[in-house]
């Protein structure tokens, strides 16, 4: 059964192959040994726009203002739709039984990762890579001490909040200004 390999960009995704020896090419993702190897182009998934709470928000009106969420609402970026269904795609297969999380160390990296994830309603457990250098013996050291992904919720969460704390400064004092 082959892991899934997710990583931030498609560079990445080369490096990783290149060092556990992956070298089929498919269209969208790499595919040798026991892994799948795919990736998310930047930010595959991002928060809607305030025209996906409620249509009157399209325009632009002080007297709308703060818009406040009730609950998050993601959809998957136009530019990036086919990736994501490669992604989604390679998250259902039957033979697929757990994930790595390979994107960029740090918080962003695994938002970026969380809200693919989520967005494919994906319940398979993963675990989380956590590497500096790209270096292929930095790499296979990396994929022999995988971290559980509990460990990274905190970080996740954070990220989380940054990014929500962004839209909602980002959207209201745009309006307001």
């Amino acid at each position: 059964m082959p892991n899934l390999i997710v990583t931030e960009k498609p560079s990445t995704a080369q490096s990783i192959s290149k060092a556990l020896g992956i070298t089929k090419r498919r269209t969208g993702y790499l595919e040798g040994g026991n892994y799948l190897v795919s990736w998310c182009v930047g930010h595959l998934v991002e928060l809607a726009p305030p025209g996906s709470y409620d249509s009157k928000l399209v325009k632009w009106s002080r007297a709308d203002l703060p818009i406040l969420p009730k609950t998050w609402q993601y959809l998957v970026s136009p530019g990036t739709q086919k990736q994501f269904e490669v992604l989604r795609s390679l998250m259902a297969r039957p033979d697929v039984d757990s994930l790595i999380c390979a994107t960029d160390a740090g918080r962003e990296g695994e938002l970026i990762f969380r809200l693919v994830y989520h967005q494919c309603k994906c319940k398979k457990p993963f675990t989380r890579l956590w590497i500096s250098s790209m270096e292929d013996a930095a790499i296979r050291d990396g994929f022999a001490h995988l971290k559980p992904s509990t460990e990274y919720d905190a970080l996740y969460k954070a990220a989380l909040c940054r990014e929500r704390a962004d839209w909602l400064v980002g959207i209201n004092a745009t309006r307001l200004f």
